[in-house]
């Protein structure tokens, strides 16, 4: 994670992917407004340790100069906060947004140094990831599979309540039909079976180092 924001500089877009284990362990300095940090869990966990947000806020979210822009997406149980970011958006009926304060309780920093972070996250702090159905070769996660869709099937410019409405949309659609597929590109579909059964609801989150309108900016990875 640090070699990702090493020698960031404005103009940069950096993305973090990570499709896994997530979970919750007791907060241990007093920066969680729920008392409970949450973790990811890579596939040494059992030997190194899970990470917590608190580690990843530090090596990926500090570090972020003026101009730097990351885009968090991260596809594990619990997740909705995962970066320590103190700005968590919440979308009310009708798609309305409304920016909740997050910051931690003790006062602690967890911004960036200038940048802009973005964490797309694949449930609330306090909910399960569902796991997708795969072929062989493929394991996706159900955040992973919409989010890429979404993206990827639009025929112009998302903005980000745009994204969000539309990953929750082919979630939706997975679950209630398990033959609902998206079209997925030529290189990616071999490895990915054609049908992808969803368990559960599943509530992709949005939160930022910074507030911004929703349903105005849009959403790009390369500035």
């Amino acid at each position: 994670m640090r070699w990702l924001v090493q020698d960031c500089s404005s103009g940069d877009s950096l993305v973090f992917h990570f499709s896994g284990h997530g979970n919750q362990v007791e907060d241990d300095d007093g920066d969680e407004l729920d008392g409970q940090d949450e973790t990811i869990c890579p596939l040494d966990w059992e030997q190194s340790g899970q990470i917590r947000d608190d580690e990843i806020n530090q090596a990926i979210v500090r570090p972020l100069v003026h101009g730097v822009r990351l885009h968090a997406i991260i596809d594990a149980c619990r997740s909705g906060t995962v970066l320590d970011l103190p700005n968590l958006c919440q979308i009310k009926r009708y798609g309305k947004p409304q920016w909740i304060d997050h910051s931690p309780p003790n006062g602690a920093w967890k911004n960036t140094s200038g940048g802009h972070a973005i964490l797309i996250s694949g449930c609330a702090e306090n909910d399960n990831s569902q796991g997708g159905s795969d072929d062989e070769t493929m394991v996706i996660g159900a955040l992973t599979y919409s989010f890429f869709a979404a993206a990827w099937s639009a025929y112009r410019p998302l903005t980000y309540g745009q994204l969000l409405s539309k990953t929750k949309a082919i979630i939706a659609d997975c679950n209630k039909d398990s033959q609902s597929h998206c079209n997925l590109p030529t290189a990616i579909a071999p490895h990915v079976r054609e049908v992808v059964n969803f368990s559960g609801v599943q509530e992709p989150q949005l939160s930022s180092s910074e507030k911004f309108d929703i349903n105005r900016k849009g959403f790009y990875v390369i500035n």
